[in-house]
């Protein structure tokens, strides 16, 4: 049995014609300090600095009518696990991404399994990939692609086990749905590009008298588009959204909206570039429900690098409108140095002025290629905050310092690569 079982497989093998089979590793360390990161800093209070690190083995199988990835990963912090006692561990080992893309067709194909979905600018998906345990999706995809022409309908339904009985899902986490399902569609052109998107995300409700008690499915929408296409030397991109249906958490009607612009214009070998983007907001103190929240993007990348909207935090809040600039110097043969300054003010209204600025970031980032599949980042940003930020960050003063350093080293090399016929 075990000799035909082996024949079996390499005769599908041989079946499936070219293939090839590669493994890489993603190793990174990242130090950190934080003295008013994601919130002000308090008074009387000592600023954080500790190094977080990951180790990421990825495993890609391709033949001719399919795909099959694996990846694994440890995310820790340094010193989070005693040395030598065997009963001692952190549950830091996961399963990053498994899934399986079959062909079923000229332009068709399916992918399941675990996996990262990303869009566009990684605004509502994105693999958040500077979040060292990245963010995935265990969903089914059902996918079009000719020549320019992409069509992607996805599909998820999460429970936290096998049960006998119901379907309650209560797995705390921001924004965890128990149900998705999405539309999205691109058109490509030599310059440009158009995307919509249409989403729906389901969230476990539960009786107000009980809150172990399920009550059904509530459900928020979101629609937009994304698009890209140049003007002259002005490369142009932007984004719109609106999100309606019902509020997480707090079922409640909402009605949202998302705007971004943004220009980038190259000179010599410098990179300029200027936007803003609105994203609407409850006014404080009002029972209405405006305030739009990015759901599974890549949100680190926008507003300001020190992550005070948006990264776990600011939802159901004021909004924000970010209007931003940037310039990438390049400061050697590869090595590039980012300057970006946002100037943030609240989109509703705050309970206690009609000042509506909230602060002023500065990002700094470095970067420079060490040798092959490696490179070094510093980073450095400082939060200069008015008054009104703490109106929004739980009334902590905002006349502390608030700054971030950062190094990081990103170590990403190709281990095997074998094609086989």
């Amino acid at each position: 049995m075990k000799n035909i079982t082996i024949t079996l497989l390499f005769f599908c093998m041989f079946q499936m014609g070219a293939q090839e089979f590669t493994v890489d590793a993603d190793l990174r360390q990242r130090f950190e300090y934080r003295h008013g990161f994601t919130t002000l800093f308090p008074d009387n209070a000592e600023p954080a600095a500790f190094v977080r690190q990951r180790a990421r083995l990825n495993f890609n199988y391709s033949a001719e009518k399919l795909k099959l990835f694996i990846a694994v990963q440890d995310v820790s912090t340094w010193g989070d696990t005693r040395q030598i006692l065997p009963a001692d561990g952190n549950d830091s080992f996961m399963l990053f991404q498994a899934w399986a893309e079959l062909q079923l067709g000229t332009h068709w194909s399916t992918k399941l399994g675990r996996q990262v979905i990303s869009y566009d600018d990684q605004r509502i998906f994105g693999g958040l990939d500077w979040a060292m345990q990245g963010r995935f999706h265990d969903a089914a995809l059902l996918k079009y692609k000719k020549e320019r022409t992409q069509l992607d309908l996805g599909f998820a339904f999460s429970q936290q086990g096998e049960s006998i009985l119901g379907t309650t899902y209560n797995i705390p986490g921001f924004f965890t749905y128990k149900s998705m399902q999405y539309v999205y569609f691109k058109q490509s052109w030599e310059q440009s590009s158009f995307s919509l998107l249409g989403l729906n995300t389901g969230f476990q409700r539960f009786a107000q008298e009980d809150m172990t008690q399920a009550d059904g499915v509530y459900y928020t929408h979101t629609v937009g588009s994304y698009f890209t296409f140049p003007v002259a030397k002005l490369k142009l991109s932007g984004s719109a959204y609106y999100q309606f249906g019902e509020a997480y958490p707090v079922d409640e009607s909402l009605s949202a909206y998302q705007l971004a612009l943004n220009a980038t214009y190259k000179v010599g070998s410098t990179l300029l570039g200027v936007g803003a983007e609105l994203l609407s907001g409850s006014d404080q103190g009002s029972s209405d429900r405006k305030s739009f929240f990015p759901l599974y993007g890549t949100n680190h990348k926008f507003n300001g690098f020190m992550d005070y909207f948006y990264v776990g935090n600011h939802a159901n809040n004021v909004g924000l409108n970010d209007f931003h600039a940037k310039a990438v110097f390049k400061t050697g043969e590869r090595a590039t140095l980012l300057t970006a300054l946002h100037y943030f003010t609240s989109n509703g209204s705050l309970a206690e002025t009609t000042d509506k600025y909230l602060g002023t970031e500065l990002d700094l980032v470095y970067t420079q290629p060490l040798i092959k599949n490696i490179k070094l980042q510093l980073g450095y940003s400082h939060m200069f905050a008015s008054s009104n930020m703490s109106l929004i960050k739980n009334g902590v003063t905002s006349e502390n310092t608030n700054n971030w350093g950062w190094a990081l080293l990103v170590i990403n090399p190709k281990l095997f690569n074998h094609n086989f016929d």
